[in-house]
């Protein structure tokens, strides 16, 4: 597919589709055109009942995403109005991560800073290489950091982690991002992608109702408890049960064979 940029880069391989980062010159820093391109992305993804499985990562192999284009900022941020306007495009793209309905996967080499941390954190999973490199600059910078992010930060780290993350503004390796709980998974540079591929292909391969219900339920279970939808998640669940995919997951098991799994 096209997207607004050549920075972005969507394709789609059988059940997988990949989100790329392209602007490893900047070590995939993200200008205001690939923050735009990232819904759109999403969207084709969503409307493509083949894709099971969404991978996120950067190009180059030297970065996932090292942060916002801060070259971008005297034009992109120079007045408050703009400010307002680049922080709602930043707030749509994080929104079409945090809302797609597929799982999610951040495929994370090499740096993994600010905003590009902000954007793995969207995401449902985090594979790492050892070679990653974790950390949120802003204390250095003067920036105040909005509370979303925040939040997201700490739902997967804890508050002690997330307190350390910020105060320190230091740079965590993979086996530190690791022990945080900041990343599920690190392999080496080199077995990484074939690693995330086989992971994919494995959340593709199970029932995508199942799946979607998990993702919906644990995504509720991080709110607010006066704010979670309980109904949706029984209605996710009960979706389930009343699929061909239970029966053909039933079946599949009784006659020692791989199921077969449509999403109905």
């Amino acid at each position: 597919m096209k997207t607004t940029t050549e920075k972005m880069i969507a394709k789609k391989d059988g059940a997988i589709g990949w989100m790329l980062f392209n602007n490893p010159a900047r070590h995939n820093a993200v200008s205001m055109e690939m923050w735009k391109a990232v819904p759109e992305i999403l969207e084709e993804f969503g409307r493509d009942d083949a894709i099971r499985t969404v991978v996120v990562a950067g190009v180059g192999g030297k970065a996932f995403v090292s942060g916002a284009d801060i070259s971008e900022f005297g034009e992109k941020r120079h007045s408050r109005e703009a400010t307002l306007l680049y922080n709602a495009t930043v707030e749509r793209a994080s929104d079409a991560l945090l809302s797609c309905k597929k799982p999610t996967i951040a495929m994370i080499q090499g740096y993994c800073i600010g905003g590009g941390l902000a954007i793995s954190l969207c995401c449902d999973l985090r594979l790492a290489s050892e070679d990653s490199r974790f950390g949120v600059p802003a204390a250095k910078l003067g920036l105040g950091y909005a509370y979303p992010g925040i939040e997201r930060l700490a739902d997967v780290v804890g508050p002690s982690f997330a307190k350390e993350i910020f105060f320190t503004a230091r740079q965590f390796d993979a086996a530190e991002a690791l022990t945080m709980g900041l990343v599920n998974r690190v392999r080496p540079s080199a077995e990484l992608e074939s690693f995330v591929n086989g992971y994919a292909g494995m959340i593709a391969a199970n029932a995508p109702l199942t799946v979607g219900a998990v993702k919906l339920c644990v995504g509720e279970y991080v709110k607010d408890p006066g704010k979670r939808d309980l109904a949706a998640c029984q209605a996710a669940v009960d979706k389930c049960f009343a699929s061909a995919d239970y029966v053909e997951g039933r079946t599949a098991f009784m006659e020692k064979r791989k199921p077969v799994f449509r999403g109905v």
